[in-house]
């Protein structure tokens, strides 16, 4: 009876609509009647032995497995246990082959085993973030196990493209598209204080620069007050040496273990935490600042909570390009490392965030002041020391910085980040020789921070100087890797497009008015110059870039980034006061007015300038009749008095004076006519 009983149920059930499975078990069970009985009876066996278990008392347990099963799922159904539209609209996000649901073909897109749609969007646009945060952004290792978590890292993947896309640079403050086509150039002045060390650009010496600051000088620079937006129409982003890449190093990708920024507190109020983040993440940057306050205000403790905080801050401050709102979130990085309980990792980024935003305002010396605390909080963390050493660089301490890179190659010899910076100080030292290996190997290790424009430039100047052929091998690099817009023209500091080609025509420049009033008058402002030889030796300054293999050279400077030495002037009154007429060279904040004496047995070494934004006039004043030459790529051309010759310096240039008498020339630098008025104002002074 019990038999029959449960294949009547098996047929009710079959006829519930619970699937194939039920209609199988039905069938199984009407084929079990009466000779399954009588098996049962007899335990089994044909001739009544007592035995184990028979295959009719295993296929009955199996039975009654199969249609609990059954059973099971009709309750399921019958009852809603269990929302399936739900489930399956949140599966949905992660619909990948465009057919509506998520199914096993979704998830072997998502794992790349198969091509995505190419008509469907990578990632649903409501989950797109506009911000990304740099711990989230670590790749994290995946259960392959778990298709719903190796979906969300894929997801989490393409998220990190998008942002990168829209953002380009972390350091550099976003500026919003504007209406122009011109080239644009960022005013970093508007982000830089001036109360603390400052550090020059370099022209052709070796002076280091931050790689996130190229172009941008902070002596004496004025900034305009805090918190007022600056209107797109006037700032302009400088274009820092990209120029179309022919060749990229490649780097291979490093897995990274994801940072550990919550203690066991913070992992109690994780989800408002998150809640937080959201907001910052999706631009939503007051609602994201209110909502972190809140959080620090409930929770002082919360090492997590305060972070949260100067991020916010960080972004507010680009947002509003206010150097005031920076200095804020300098602070709050500051109080999260002052927090009891601090997970290292938080730690050790939110210093490291301090002192970067510190170098940003031009604070260097508070930065190397929190550079020494991380190095001394995680000694054994060559990456930190290697930033110290830069931190060294930036306030023109290179004996302690070449101590940092000496210490980091003594534990990790083959470190290309100490390598290419220990050569650098070595070829400011003037070891010309010594630095190339460590310039050279520094390059070919391809360690992050190695591939710089800065180390070519260096490495191919070092070799020059030695007679090493190899100097244009490694320009020829720099160039095919994006540095240099050629392997003549090697300047670091550019705004692309503009024409490039070594020697021009008055004509070619359009500022023929500036080339006439110079040639009219060049024995007047001859005559002013050797005035001052005779009387003020002392106005002459020699040439001190290292750029002379040997010789006696010396300059007088009238007008230095667009600033006239008053005291210069007085020296060569009528001079000045004629330059005084053309804003094209006495306003440009790129270059320099001086007289330039060079004395016999003087050779200038290759060189280039630092920028393609000017161009330079030399007008002969006292020239010997032979013997004086100066090279500018690969055209030589000699002065004449009264004539003026005009070259762009951004491109590779070499002097030699082997006459008998001092040689004298009138230097005169303009802005490079394809400029546009708003770049002129805008461009940061060198």
């Amino acid at each position: 009876m019990a038999q029959r009983k449960n294949a009547k149920s098996s047929g009710n059930s079959s006829s519930s609509g619970s699937g194939s499975g039920s209609t199988s078990a039905g069938s199984s069970g009407g084929s079990s009647s009466p000779g399954a009985r009588r098996e049962t009876k007899h335990g089994g066996h044909k001739n009544g032995r007592k035995g184990g278990l028979s295959g009719t008392s295993f296929f009955t347990w199996f039975m009654v497995i199969a249609l609990l099963g059954v059973w099971t799922s009709v309750a399921v159904v019958w009852f809603d246990l269990v929302d399936y539209e739900e489930v399956l609209g949140k599966l949905g996000i992660y619909d990948a082959d465009g057919d509506g649901d998520f199914d096993v073909d979704d998830a072997k897109v998502l794992l790349g085993l198969k091509e995505r749609s190419t008509s469907e969007p990578a990632v649903p646009p409501e989950e797109a973030e506009p911000h990304a945060e740099p711990e989230e952004l670590v790749p994290v290792e995946a259960d392959p196990q778990n298709i719903e978590d190796e979906a969300k890292e894929q997801i989490q993947s393409l998220l990190h493209e998008m942002v990168h896309a829209e953002h380009e640079t972390e350091d550099s403050y976003h500026v919003e598209e504007t209406d122009s086509s011109e080239p644009v150039v960022e005013d970093e002045r508007l982000h830089h204080d001036t109360d603390d060390v400052t550090y020059q650009v370099y022209e052709e010496q070796a002076v280091y620069e931050p790689p996130e600051n190229e172009g941008i000088e902070i002596t004496e620079v004025t900034a305009p007050p805090e918190d007022n937006p600056v209107e797109d129409s006037q700032v302009i982003v400088e274009e820092v040496s990209i120029f179309p890449v022919e060749e990229q190093q490649e780097v291979p990708p490093v897995k990274k273990k994801k940072p550990k920024l919550l203690n066991k507190f913070d992992k109690t109020i994780k989800a408002e935490l998150d809640a937080a983040e959201k907001l910052r993440k999706r631009g939503k940057i007051e609602e994201a600042v209110n909502a972190f306050k809140e959080l620090v205000r409930k929770y002082p403790q919360s090492p997590r909570a305060r972070y949260g905080k100067a991020q916010c801050e960080d972004d507010l401050a680009e947002k509003r390009r206010s150097n005031e709102v920076l200095r804020g979130a300098i602070k709050t990085y500051q109080e999260v490392a002052s927090l009891p309980d601090v997970p290292a990792d938080l730690l050790k980024l939110s210093l490291k965030r301090r002192s970067d935003r510190q170098q940003f305002l031009g604070h260097m010396r508070g930065s190397l002041l929190t550079l020494q605390r991380l190095v001394q909080l995680f000694p054994n963390d060559t990456s930190l020391k290697n930033d110290l050493g830069v931190g060294y660089l930036l306030i023109g301490d290179n004996d302690n910085a070449k101590k940092v890179y000496e210490e980091v190659l003594s534990v990790t010899p083959n470190d290309g980040f100490a390598k290419v910076h220990y050569g650098f100080i070595l070829k400011a030292q003037n070891k010309i020789a010594e630095s190339i290996p460590y310039l050279k190997e520094g390059i070919e290790s391809g360690d992050p921070g190695t591939d710089d424009g800065r180390f070519y430039f260096h490495l191919g100047d070092a070799m020059q100087r030695v007679g090493n052929k190899e100097a244009y091998k490694w320009y020829e690099l720099g160039h095919k890797r994006g540095h240099f817009a050629s392997v003549w023209q090697r300047s670091l500091y550019n705004v692309n497009g503009l024409k490039a080609q070594p020697w021009w025509t008055p004509k070619e420049t359009g500022y023929t008015e500036l080339v006439k009033s110079l040639e009219r008058n060049w024995k007047l402002i001859r005559d002013e110059g050797l005035a001052v030889m005779d009387k003020a030796k002392g106005l002459f300054l020699p040439e001190d870039e290292n750029l002379r293999e040997k010789g006696d050279w010396s300059q007088f400077t009238l007008w230095q980034q667009g600033r006239r030495n008053e005291n210069a002037c007085k020296g060569a009154p009528k001079t000045c006061t004629l330059l005084e007429k053309f804003p094209e060279t006495t306003g440009c904040r790129r270059g320099q007015i001086k007289y330039s004496i060079m004395h016999p047995g003087t050779h200038v070494w290759p060189h280039t300038g630092p920028t393609n934004c000017r161009l330079r006039m030399h007008l002969g004043l006292v020239i010997p009749k032979e013997g004086c030459k100066i090279r500018c790529a690969n055209e030589t051309k000699t002065w004449e008095e009264g004539k003026v010759l005009i070259f762009d310096d951004s491109f590779e240039h070499e002097v030699w004076q082997d006459a008998s008498s001092f040689r004298l020339i009138f230097i005169v630098d303009v802005w490079h006519p394809e400029l546009t008025p708003q770049q002129r104002r805008s461009l940061p002074a060198i």
